[in-house]
């Protein structure tokens, strides 16, 4: 499935928002757009030419099972604050006035995507790991003609905290870097080594950071990364930046919050509820 130009009727796919006075129509088999959040398209090319200055794109990869959840739904439709958990994390990022657009990569078989989120683009090419689900989510994105120099902002659906404010500062950050970067956070706790359930060391936490996202790298060079890290089932490739830093590169690390947790165990839903409703 490509982001490719089609006209209304043609193709099978599912809809996301409604086709009305804003929404000019499918971009591809599958996917629905709002012109709220996406460039006037052509008659010729569903982008314009490209503009002087990069666009920035998020791309939320969001076929995963949620295991680790436990809950009989997938984490990211998991009911938080009175809202799928994935709609709180599009929220956010529809309040980032410089994301030109947003794409969910989802699995094939999704039966729990709905249907009436506007300005969104999804797009059921999710792949067995996180890694995958990204790689094809970026490729469906240079095959539409988006251009290699523009920036990818990669966030996980359930990183449903994460703020417009944090966003902006992130692009902010990094839109003049020579590599791209990331939310992070300094390490603030005593980090222990462990073997067979007893501590073997305390390891130095200075200069030690806390992974988060959104991960902001440019397309062609994240897309060109995970390519090479493809050959080996993606081994090692926890997250965009670690693919990046394979090829010898060193991601800029931009300082976040503490409540951009990733909502992974049954109690990271009472915490992420409870931040989400003193928000309100």
């Amino acid at each position: 499935m490509a982001l490719a130009g089609a006209q209304r009727g043609q193709g099978e796919g599912h809809a996301v928002g409604t086709n009305n006075a804003n929404t000019p129509g499918r971009i591809g088999p599958g996917v629905w757009v709002n012109s709220r959040m996406a460039p006037p398209m052509s008659a010729a090319s569903p982008f314009p030419a490209p503009p002087s200055l990069p666009r920035c794109h998020a791309l939320l990869p969001c076929a995963g099972t949620g295991s680790r959840a436990g809950a009989p739904l997938p984490k990211q439709y998991q009911p938080v604050a009175g809202r799928p958990l994935v709609q709180h994390t599009l929220a956010a990022l529809r309040g980032v006035p410089r994301l030109d657009r947003i794409v969910v990569v989802l699995a094939p078989d999704d039966a729990h995507w709905p249907a009436d989120i506007d300005g969104v683009q999804a797009l059921r090419r999710g792949g067995a790991t996180r890694a995958e689900t990204v790689f094809n989510g970026l490729r469906a994105l240079r095959e539409a003609g988006v251009p290699d120099t523009d920036w990818v902002l990669v966030h996980d659906a359930a990183r449903c905290l994460v703020t417009p404010e944090e966003v902006t500062a992130l692009i902010e950050a990094c839109a003049g870097d020579p590599v791209g970067g990331l939310l992070a956070l300094p390490l603030p706790d005593t980090l222990k080594d462990e073997v067979d359930g007893r501590v073997a060391r305390t390891i130095e936490r200075r200069h030690k950071w806390l992974a988060q996202t959104p991960q902001m790298f440019r397309l062609g060079e994240l897309l060109d990364a995970l390519s090479e890290a493809r050959a080996t089932g993606f081994e090692g490739i926890t997250d965009e930046a670690s693919a990046i830093e394979r090829t010898g590169r060193r991601p800029r690390l931009v300082e976040g919050r503490a409540s951009n947790i990733k909502v992974t165990y049954p109690h990271d839903f009472a915490l992420a509820e409870a931040i989400l409703r003193s928000r309100t």
